[in-house]
């Protein structure tokens, strides 16, 4: 019986740019029906359901292959044959496919029992889907050039036709298969650069790259645009906050023409002498002077306190579960901004990246009712899936629509870069990369606490720049950075 498939989850990941691994030793039925499963949830996410049994070709292609891989290494090795020496490796391939198919079961045990696994990885990053297929042992030169040999030959045929008449050597993994796989890619109109694969820290991967189709994606810009330029109904910041910006860039300005514009606000004043009165401040007694608390935020931290006074009094605060999910991602950024980066000038940017990282979502949440007319109108001119529009208001795409909301409102470089690239921290200018690394990590440990995903799915070179190692090390982290932000709501009651 197949494992049961968490929609939800897979969804959240496709919309997230997080990715999906699954791992398995044996690659029984139940988990190719399985991954078939997961696969297919996935397309239809960005309405792509159309290419799910060409692109299942593919996925079983290459988990099948690793899974022969990975047999064919405790074959030889119960024989006693080198695979990599010429001699034993021709005399292992003689008998390889009937011994290991009429005793499959004594050979997938032995690979259990030897830790190698497939693990088949899905992920969207911006407008390109991606499917990997590892498998932990490494793929020989002989078995490597054989593959492209494959590829090559690919090239001659333009139908599936021609392929299966053509007799090919399928007595390994890569035969027939990988030559109807390049022209399965081709039928979707790509070439074989399409396919790869190659050996990374042991482990061997082959990958297909799928850019979504150029219609799908132009309409996914053009919605985007739709949203935000009907977002007119927003007012602009606050005429305070506006004037506050223009004193904090004055030169000329004094810290106490500053505080005082600020004491004509209360609510403002409250926010601020929260703020500095925070944990991230760690002063030794309480703070009550706004002259005082200015010196201490800095011309910096104010106008990033600024950014998110003046955009959480525009946005509706109804939505208490996005706002409590935002100052925790604001506290985890500060915290391993402080812990891990140990640059000043990152501490406000990571805080207020992290508390505005979901503005995008927010703004979903209350948009109103005529804009979701106006955009359901839009979508069927359009004919944009409609399951497509609906998953919008879910946060689908939020992270660009907080981007552009973001530039609309003038918004710093790095606070923008820190909320359309937070699920994707690779895709952002390197110039703000530690500030967006940091919201983005801050914001996947927030969701790995809440279970909406995994360990596994965390970007590995980001974990990587924070020196985190292992996952254990990560929880580890994770418990810490709880316990503090527990602690600093306490106090804050």
């Amino acid at each position: 019986m197949a494992p049961e498939v968490n929609v939800v989850q897979i969804q959240k990941a496709a919309r997230n740019a997080v990715p999906i691994a699954i791992k398995t030793y044996t690659l029984p039925r139940e988990t190719e029906v399985y991954l078939e499963d997961v696969l297919g949830i996935f397309l239809s996410e960005f309405g792509q359901e159309h290419l799910k049994d060409r692109i299942a070709y593919c996925l079983k292609e290459l988990s099948v292959n690793a899974k022969k891989a990975n047999t064919k290494r405790v074959y030889f090795k119960e024989k006693e044959l080198d695979i990599n020496n010429a001699r034993d490796y021709s005399e292992g391939m003689k008998h390889f496919k009937e011994e290991t198919l009429s005793n499959i079961g004594h050979f997938l045990e032995l690979q259990k029992q030897a830790g190698l696994y497939i693990k088949v990885v899905f992920q969207a990053r911006g407008k390109t889907f991606t499917l990997s297929v590892k498998n932990n042992v490494e793929i020989s030169k002989k078995e490597q050039i054989r593959v492209y040999d494959r590829i090559a030959r690919s090239r001659a045929f333009e139908t599936m036709e021609e392929a299966l008449s053509t007799v090919l050597d399928d007595s390994e993994g890569a035969g027939l298969g990988i030559v109807i796989l390049v022209l399965m890619l081709k039928k979707l109109g790509l070439d074989e650069d399409a396919f790869d694969i190659d050996t990374v820290d042991g482990e061997t991967v082959a990958r297909i790259t799928i850019p979504f189709s150029d219609v799908h994606i132009e309409n996914l810009d053009k919605l985007s645009e739709e949203v935000v330029s009907e977002i007119n109904e927003l007012p602009q910041f606050p005429d305070n906050i506006v004037f506050l910006q223009k004193l904090i860039n004055d030169p000329d300005s004094e810290i106490t023409d500053i505080a005082r514009q600020i004491s004509t606000d209360p609510s403002l004043t409250a926010d601020l002498l929260k703020v500095v009165n925070s944990a991230q401040f760690m002063l030794p007694k309480r703070v009550d002077n706004i002259v005082e608390a200015v010196k201490l935020v800095g011309l910096r931290g104010l106008k990033n306190l600024l950014y998110s006074y003046g955009t959480q009094k525009i946005l509706s605060q109804d939505q208490k579960w996005l706002w409590d999910h935002s100052y925790r991602t604001a506290f985890y950024a500060y915290s391993l901004a402080r812990s891990f980066k140990k640059k000043k000038d990152l501490l406000d940017d990571a805080y207020v990246g992290g508390i505005l990282h979901d503005m995008g979502k927010i703004v979903f949440a209350h948009v109103h009712p005529k804009l979701l007319d106006r955009i359901s109108n839009f979508c069927t001119e359009r004919e944009i899936d409609r399951d497509l529009f609906e998953d919008l208001s879910a946060g689908l795409n939020h992270a660009e629509i907080g981007g552009r909301i973001a530039e609309k409102w003038n918004f710093p470089a790095t606070l923008v870069e820190a909320i359309r690239f937070h699920h994707e921290p690779s895709e952002c200018d390197p110039e703000y990369r530690d500030v967006v690394e940091t919201v983005y990590l801050a914001n996947a440990l927030a969701n790995l606490e809440n279970g909406e995903i995994t360990f596994e799915q965390i970007d590995p070179k980001v974990l990587a720049g924070f020196h985190i190692r292992s996952e254990e090390q990560g929880n580890a982290i994770l418990q810490r950075l709880s316990d503090a932000f527990s602690k600093d709501t306490d106090n804050r009651e």
